[in-house]
């Protein structure tokens, strides 16, 4: 297996995505999580631009890492400026890492009508950047920024940019399409006339996304003779974002035969993708490639009962292989085989030819007809079927409950006040409680009445809250789907419920969480 070098960049180029905000602490766990999980190159910042990038390469010094290298990122000296007169250069030198990565102009429009220089100027400027570095560091890798435009517009230019950087000696060269505008023939077509005019040089390619081909920009390189992939964990970056690891790495390790991280890592892909996710505050696609909910996810009855006889008939690798799982969602597209699969992941043994099996999957269309929506809500799907073989017991029984809403002329805000009635193994009980909004209010009325029977409830917390309209052409009489997203210290569920008055969807939703909930902590006392 040859060697593929995997180089991060989400913590500088990722960073510059539109949200995207990492706190000090942020950038230190993330690049802790990239070395365990193989990345062999973490570009930790630009320690020049901003004093956080100053001191998290102070902070990294003390952080021993089992593989990955650290890299700071700066630019070739200004035009102009002798080198060992160049602030940013000298910055770049006293981080202390292993390497250190610079981008160059090599689109003669940049060098013209950005920097405002003399072509002769910007291949000096590349010469001495990278000749004065590799004195003081162990490895140099020049970014050919705009590379691929720059050969198209003037191709011994861009060459003699490449020229300039090896015979200054650095030790990789990576082509970059920063425009992300150039598409996977291209890159192919150009990385191998570069690898042609120089067979000794080390190559990389950095891809932006624009035109939506990073991933396949970067898999073309490799195919051409890069050994270097740039790219972000999420594809998180600047516009549309950057190639993204979570995608090359396992299509170079498992569809191309490359060495690219430890196989035993490649398991802990989809655990990366969320940790990143999370700290970036960048909610992950449901539906990407490798590391999304949805990447295995089965809803088409055809396709379900397909799957579960032999999975490859529409899953092109096992999920467990990069830490992921399939997932068969029931819906008014389902048939039994979807339903079955659900009924043995929550415990319910039925035979394929029961009648009960039947009657619940029409049951399910009907309610999906009405506006439920269960892939989004397995906690009530889980208490539906389990309701429908009389799994489920009666936690508390409903009597009623009132919601008041109040606005006083000098009032900010509105007043909300929820009284419930209820009985508990025969102890009735009516509370009231206030909230910040009607639901709020509901909720708290409602474990107030339960929590000195059940206390566990005291853990559970409202974590999301979404409304949507069903028949929108219904006006202000359209029926409502609210999807509540409720945890505990252990775990996270959702719940739904349909209804045209939006309190009352509400309500379906709370009780259903509230009864998942029990349900569960006597399920696992029992075990």
């Amino acid at each position: 297996m040859e060697k593929v070098y995997t180089y991060d960049t989400t913590l500088r180029d990722g960073s510059q995505a539109e949200g995207v905000n990492f706190s000090l602490e942020d950038k230190l766990r993330i690049a802790q999580k990239l070395d365990e999980f193989g990345i062999d190159y973490i570009e930790g910042g630009w320690p020049y631009a901003n004093p956080k990038d100053n001191l998290f390469f102070q902070k990294i010094k003390k952080i021993k890492f089992s593989h990955a290298k650290p890299v700071a990122f700066g630019s070739t000296r200004k035009p102009g400026k002798r080198v060992k007169e160049d602030r940013q250069i000298e910055a770049l030198i006293k981080t202390g890492v292993p390497a250190i990565t610079i981008f160059g102009k090599s689109w003669d429009l940049h060098v013209t009508d950005a920097l405002k220089t003399s072509l002769d100027e910007n291949l000096e400027m590349v010469y001495e950047s990278v000749e004065f570095l590799k004195k003081y560091v162990e490895e140099v890798i020049f970014d050919a920024e705009h590379f691929f435009d720059g050969f198209n517009s003037n191709p011994d230019y861009a060459m003699a940019v490449i020229d300039s950087a090896v015979r200054g000696g650095a030790d990789w060269v990576v082509l970059c399409d920063t425009n992300g505008g150039k598409l996977p023939h291209e890159i192919y077509e150009i990385t191998q006339k570069v690898r042609e005019r120089f067979p000794d040089t080390k190559i990389g390619i950095h891809a932006h996304n624009d035109s939506e081909t990073a991933v396949a920009n970067s898999l073309m390189a490799v195919l051409a003779g890069a050994r270097q992939v740039h790219g972000t964990i999420n594809g998180i970056g600047e516009r549309t974002g950057n190639a993204n690891l979570c995608s090359i790495i396992p299509n170079l390790q498992l569809k191309l035969g490359y060495e690219v991280i430890p196989p035993e890592n490649m398991k802990r892909l989809t655990e990366l993708a969320r940790f990143v996710a999370e700290l970036s505050n960048m909610p992950l696609p449901r539906n990407m490639p490798y590391v999304g909910e949805s990447a295995f996810a089965h809803k088409g009855g055809v396709h379900a009962s397909a799957v579960m006889k032999k999975s490859m008939t529409y899953e092109h690798i096992d999920p467990e292989l990069v830490g992921n799982k399939r997932k068969i969602t029931v819906s008014d597209l389902a048939g039994r085989s979807n339903l079955l699969y659900k009924l043995r992941e929550f415990g319910i043994e039925v035979d394929e030819k029961s009648p009960e099996l039947l009657k619940l999957v029409e049951k399910i269309k009907e309610l999906e007809n009405e506006g439920y929506h269960f892939e989004a809500a397995e906690a009530s799907l889980e208490l539906l079927c389990k309701r429908h073989f009389g799994l489920v017991k009666d936690y508390f029984d409903f009597d009623a409950y009132r919601v008041l809403i109040a606005k006083r002329r000098d009032d900010d805000l509105p007043t909300s006040e929820a009284t419930v009635r209820l009985g508990v193994e025969g102890v009735d009980e009516h509370t009231a409680a206030l909230g910040n909004g009607p639901v709020s209010a509901l909720d708290r009325a409602l474990r107030k009445a339960l929590e000195e029977f059940y206390p566990t409830l005291k853990e559970m917390q409202l974590i999301d809250y979404k409304v949507r309209i069903i028949n929108e052409s219904a006006g202000t009489s359209a029926k409502v789907r609210v999807l509540i997203e409720s945890g505990d210290e252990r775990r996270k569920w959702g719940t739904v419920g349909v209804s045209e008055n939006v309190i009352e969807a509400s309500w379906i939703a709370l009780r259903d969480a509230i009864i998942y909930k029990l349900m569960k902590d006597e399920e696992e006392a029992v075990s």
